[in-house]
Order: C-alpha cells, then sequence, then structure tokens
C-alpha cells in the first residue's frame, strides 16, 4: 500500500502534533523532576507518571495507523542519505515513545514504587521489586530521555529546513492540505 496523497491521515497528524505537545511537555516535566526537591517534586510526579501512560497508549495507535496508512514519499530529488536519516529517525522516534513510557514503569516496580494514574488506579508492576534493577532502569530511561529530546530537536529542524529551506512540501504534509 502506498499514499499517493502528499499528505498524512488526519489521524496520523492529530497525534503527531498532539503528541509532540505531551512529549515536550514530559521531557520539561522530567526535567523538573530531577531538578526539583521541593513540594513540586511530588506535583510533577504525579502529572508524569499518568502522561507518559497516555503517551504509550497513543504512541501504539499512532504506530497503528502509520502502519495502515504509510507516510508520503520523500521528495525524489532527496539525497539517499536524508532519505535514510528520516526514516530512520521517524522509526527511533515511535520505538522511544513506546520504550520511554515502559521503562519508566519498569523501574518504578523495580524501585517498588506504585505507578498512580490518579487517587484510585493503580497499574500493577510489570518488573520486579530489584534495587540494582531500578538504578540500570532510572539511568537508561534518563539516556533515553536525552536521545529522545536530541531526536526530536533534529526532527524539528529538518521539518523547518524542507519548510522554509527546500519548500518541497514534506512540512506541509503534516500540517495542513497540499494545493492541486
Amino acid at each position: 500500500m502506498s499514499n499517493t496523497t502528499g499528505m498524512f491521515v488526519l489521524s496520523a497528524r492529530i497525534l503527531h502534533w498532539l503528541m509532540a505537545m505531551l512529549i515536550l511537555a514530559m521531557l520539561f516535566i522530567g526535567i523538573g523532576m530531577v531538578a526539583s526537591v521541593s513540594e513540586r517534586h511530588e506535583w510533577l510526579i504525579h502529572i508524569h507518571k499518568p502522561l507518559g501512560i497516555a503517551i504509550l497508549i497513543l504512541a501504539v495507535l499512532r504506530l497503528a495507523i502509520r502502519l495502515r496508512n504509510p507516510a508520503p514519499p520523500l521528495p525524489a530529488d532527496l539525497p539517499w542519505l536524508q532519505k535514510l536519516a528520516a526514516h530512520a529517525s521517524h522509526w527511533l522516534l515511535y520505538g522511544l515513545m513506546i520504550a520511554m513510557p515502559l521503562i519508566g514503569w519498569a523501574m518504578l516496580s523495580a524501585g517498588g514504587y506504585p505507578v498512580m494514574l490518579s487517587d484510585s488506579l493503580r497499574l500493577p508492576a510489570i518488573f520486579p521489586t530489584n534495587a540494582i534493577a531500578f538504578a540500570i532502569l532510572r539511568q537508561l530511561h534518563t539516556v533515553l530521555a536525552m536521545l529522545l529530546f536530541l531526536t526530536f530537536l533534529a526532527h524539528m529542524a529538518a521539518a523547518l529546513y524542507h519548510g522554509l529551506i527546500r519548500r518541497d512540501g514534506v512540512l506541509s504534509s503534516m500540517t495542513h492540505r497540499r494545493k492541486p
């Protein structure tokens, strides 16, 4: 199945922009959590956990939509290395959007901490309590968060390059209808 419209489907576009906002918020909330020992820390944790699970659910939904509705083709004159980088970075973003919440959930499980989505909704542990695993998963969560942020920045820079410099329709395929 190929995409001949030159546009991402509407559901993919809506999820893209919603998730961009959620992920950016999540990255800043995560930074705030590790940088604060005030009463804000607890408040940020109460936001971080359900937001992470929401991102996980939306990422799985988004991946299903993407597999069912392929992305529009990249411009034919785009160098093969840039095409490879575009495809690789997209799949890396999908992987990180799914892996990060799962690793965070496993990390909390390994630390013996509950994953509360609300005052009464608690997720089950997905990893046995283990202090060493907790430390490893915490470090992995941090490293992958940095990788997610760098990949996010590269993705945004590439979008701006296509939209402002090349003006080749790549950015508009995710923002609005193309003119025939």
